[in-house]
């Protein structure tokens, strides 16, 4: 499905929600956003990407709490970002819309998950995102930032993107990992206490979903 397809927003599947946050899309980002919801469901009747459940919430759930980390960070339009465990394009994919000036490597393991994520980015015209079907810990090159949304605890995210990361921090936030949690991080984080800094999602969007989410940002150590 390409663009000029897209039908309206409905009810309980409306880009508005999008909008309402971020105002100052302009018409190219507001006509991508409307597609996402189409595009899914088009893939997610051939591949489970998302449980039926949480689809009737998709906008919500699954587009507005990978651009939480917006409300943290603008990336710059040179930053490169690479997405570990991707699964079908999230956080990438609605980051990438957002800033279309931004490189962003979407990675995941399993192929057929990669498919659809370049299936859906060449439908949107997203010439700035790379799709990589291969473990994180074997991706050449460096990045800016490693954002992740509900993939695996955070001692294996550090551990799979280790010498990864840019030494030249340009941005309000050092170079690191940007992780998408949620729950009681305490033990999760005992060993990066002082790298580490939190953002509750409840702050940024007032929905009920995001009382428990959080951003949790940790530093490159040897960045400079």
């Amino acid at each position: 499905m390409k663009l000029n397809s897209i039908r309206e927003p409905q009810t309980m599947t409306d880009s508005s929600i999008i909008f309402k946050y971020f105002p100052s899309l302009n018409e190219k980002q507001k006509k991508q956003f409307a597609a996402l919801f189409d595009l899914y469901s088009e893939w997610n009747a051939k591949i489970n990407l998302i449980s039926r459940k949480d689809f009737e919430f998709f906008y919500e759930r699954h587009v507005l709490h990978s651009l939480a980390i917006a409300r943290v960070i603008q990336f710059n339009n040179d930053a490169e970002i690479m997405d570990v465990g991707t699964g079908g394009g999230f956080p990438g994919v609605p980051l990438a819309i957002l800033f279309p000036e931004t490189k962003f490597t979407l990675v995941d393991s399993i192929g057929k998950k990669i498919n659809v994520v370049k299936e859906i980015a060449s439908a949107l015209s997203l010439t700035n995102v790379n799709s990589i079907c291969a473990r994180a810990e074997k991706i050449a090159g460096s990045y800016d930032f490693i954002i992740s949304r509900a993939t695996a605890p955070v001692d294996d995210l550090m551990n799979w993107t280790n010498g990864k990361y840019k030494k030249i921090n340009k941005h309000s936030l050092a170079n690191g990992l940007i992780a998408l949690k949620g729950g009681d991080l305490n033990e999760e984080l005992k060993n990066y206490k002082n790298i580490t800094k939190i953002f509750d999602i409840r702050d940024f969007f007032e929905e009920v979903y995001f009382e428990t989410k959080k951003i949790v940002c940790i530093s490159q150590t040897n960045a400079r």
